[in-house]
């Protein structure tokens, strides 16, 4: 049986003062999977995310998750439906505890204090926080901002999560520390659209992958298949490289 779509998006194009960042985009996101999304930079993966999201609107096109239209809903809207992304710039409110952090996005779904914070203490044990959830944001390491970012997102208990370069900034140990969270995160429930510049990390974590280049899909496929397939050699790991050299992605 395949599984059921929970976000499909058909044609989209986004345009700024008459060049093209998305055009013509489609794609679905099956219930379950880990999707990612990679591409050369300026080839509109944070737009798509902006449009997913609500942050921008889309000139043409429709996106629906499961079957309720997005189009024209502002980004909270969204959020409440069960759609919640992390931005690539971790931003805490850094006069703010980590516990205080998480329940900002905890009020998306109560408005009652006791519930919220029940469901922050929740959220930070489950990103490996709770030692630090009466500190200060802005004392946190940059890994543990990175797990902040997603706890709070994660407050918000959606049902897809879109993660902007969440690798990004952290070594290896550190990463893979994450990507282990991100398939506990999966295991829990939730879907994952995820952009990532580390191939090894993206090939590694991901069911399926879209790659974007300026602003069009050039592939849509299994890992491996991404990996080798030449149209994405040449237009995000370069002309020069070789296709020997493509396979150690």
């Amino acid at each position: 049986m395949n599984a059921q779509p929970i976000l499909t998006v058909a044609d989209i194009s986004k345009s700024f003062r008459g060049l093209k960042a998305i055009s013509d985009v489609s794609l679905r996101i099956d219930e379950g999977e880990i999707m990612g999304l990679i591409g050369p930079n300026g080839a509109g993966k944070t737009t798509l995310f902006n449009l997913i999201t609500g942050f921008l609107k889309p000139d043409a096109g429709d996106i629906t998750f499961f079957d309720q239209p997005l189009i024209g809903l502002k980004a909270h809207q969204i959020c409440k439906l069960g759609v919640t992304r992390t931005f690539q710039i971790v931003k805490p409110f850094a006069h703010l505890s980590t516990l205080e952090n998480v329940a900002v996005g905890a009020f998306n779904g109560t408005e009652a204090i006791a519930e919220a914070e029940d469901k922050s203490w929740e959220v930070i044990s489950f990103v490996g926080l709770e030692q630090k959830a009466l500190q200060q944001a802005s004392s946190l390491t940059l890994p543990d901002r990175k797990r902040l970012e997603l706890a709070r997102a994660l407050a918000t208990a959606p049902k897809l999560l879109l993660l902007d370069e969440v690798m990004a900034g952290l070594n290896p140990t550190e990463q893979h520390e994450l990507i282990d969270l991100v398939f506990k995160i999966r295991e829990s429930g939730t879907t994952i659209f995820i952009i990532e510049h580390h191939m090894r990390v993206i090939m590694g974590i991901s069911d399926r992958i879209v790659v974007l280049h300026h602003g069009e899909v050039i592939a849509d496929n299994i890992p491996q298949n991404v990996c080798l397939d030449e149209t994405v050699i040449e237009a995000y790991l370069g002309k020069g490289v070789q296709l020997a050299e493509a396979k150690q992605c």
